[in-house]
């Protein structure tokens, strides 16, 4: 028997040790496969390539109502519902220049979706499913606009 097995200080010690090496493989692990709280999260602002700003989400009421307070922020408000009313993500949504410039090219992670455009007139293709609905829509600088995309239920 070694030293330290009859030492119940030393062993608590050598176990506390162990449990903290697990957790921290554990938590190093989890943290190479699970994306960052930012890229998972709906309703943070990020950035386009083509540097617009947009924010996607209003899962719950309460991202909804953040969603809200930042609209002041932006000049495009998109919603997404199906016609019976029920709100929807997953939707696809390109955003092009009258230049065929694509400026903002992605997936909705809720019913809204808020963008900072610079003033211009663009094209808005929204995809749910096989279905593409377009939208022309002019911008300013400081007014929001709004758009409405509703696909039959299915």
């Amino acid at each position: 028997m070694s030293r330290s097995s009859r030492n119940p200080t030393a062993l608590r010690a050598a176990a506390a040790a162990g449990v903290s090496a697990v957790a921290l493989s554990s938590f190093l692990a989890m943290s190479i496969l699970l994306p960052t709280a930012a890229s998972a999260r709906s309703d943070v602002v990020a950035t386009a390539p083509s540097g617009v700003t947009y924010v996607s989400g209003g899962v719950s009421e309460e991202a909804v109502d953040r969603l809200r307070g930042m609209e002041r922020d932006f000049n495009l408000k998109m919603v997404f519902a199906l016609k019976n009313g029920e709100y929807i993500s997953d939707v696809k949504v390109q955003v092009v220049d009258p230049s065929n410039n694509v400026v903002l090219d992605m997936l909705t992670e809720g019913p809204w979706l808020l963008a900072k455009l610079p003033a211009g007139s663009y094209q808005v293709n929204a995809t749910y499913g096989r279905t593409t609905e377009r939208r022309a829509v002019a911008v300013g600088q400081a007014s929001l606009r709004t758009l409405d995309f509703r696909w039959p239920a299915e």
